[in-house]
């Protein structure tokens, strides 16, 4: 069997060429991608790494909907005909790369880190900061976000406002003041209540929808839009 693969270019002008590719058993759509840049147009660019959904390199669009090309099996898709584009949101490289350096100055806005009031302490600390399994459980599943840039690329509010941190930020700054061990809430309040912050987001959902480490960034937006405004009472 044969799959076609339509590929972005963005050279000289934005097109899709096809590629076909023999089918193999497992074949991802990562898989398919290397195939036709090994052995039919050696110039696609793209952007991969861990091959195991673990770095979010390879973030781009597949048949519309922002994936991992890693993750995602051509046997899940139902359809011999794939499209791959690069994600939304970001500037263009070139074909399948996307600039992700708004991205990154969102997510870096909002200090990801922790920060302690004693940072002699922090930086030489003489016991752990110990946690009871409760004050985990708030923040740990967005601790496994990888910054793969695919609920960022979902986002409508993203769309239509740069300015908006996005919700791959504002879940981070969530992370971080749910911590029992963080004393930096104020800074992270700073950065996401103004007018082009937490207050934009409607809820649309589709960070969470397209997440592929099942972290609900919607979730942590409306905790994070609850504890903000408690702070105005």
């Amino acid at each position: 069997m044969e799959i076609s693969l339509s590929v972005s270019r963005s050279t000289p002008k934005r097109h899709f060429e096809e590629f076909t590719i023999p089918l193999q058993k497992g074949m991802t759509v990562l898989d398919a991608l290397i195939y036709a840049k090994e052995n039919l147009d050696h110039s696609i660019a793209m952007r991969y790494s861990c091959r195991m959904a673990v770095c979010g390199s390879c973030g781009m669009k597949v048949n519309g909907r922002p994936m991992l090309a890693c993750y995602t099996q051509i046997s899940e898709l139902k359809s011999n005909r794939i499209k791959v584009e690069p994600l939304d949101n970001c500037a263009i490289i070139r074909d399948l790369v996307t600039d992700f350096a708004e991205f990154f100055s969102h997510h870096k806005s909002v200090h990801p880190y922790l920060i302690r009031n004693d940072v002699k302490e922090q930086d030489n600390p003489v016991k752990e900061f110990l946690q009871k399994p409760e004050e985990v459980e708030k923040y740990l599943q967005y601790s496994y976000c990888i910054k793969c840039g695919l609920c960022y690329s979902a986002c409508p509010t993203v769309a239509a406002d740069k300015e908006f941190p996005g919700p791959q930020a504002l879940a981070q700054a969530y992370r971080y003041i749910a911590d029992s061990r963080d004393e930096g809430i104020q800074k992270r309040i700073d950065v996401i209540d103004t007018a082009h912050g937490i207050a934009r987001c409607h809820f649309a959902g589709t960070c969470s929808s397209v997440c592929p480490k099942g972290i609900d960034p919607a979730q942590g937006i409306q905790l994070l839009r609850r504890y903000t405004l408690s702070l105005k009472r």
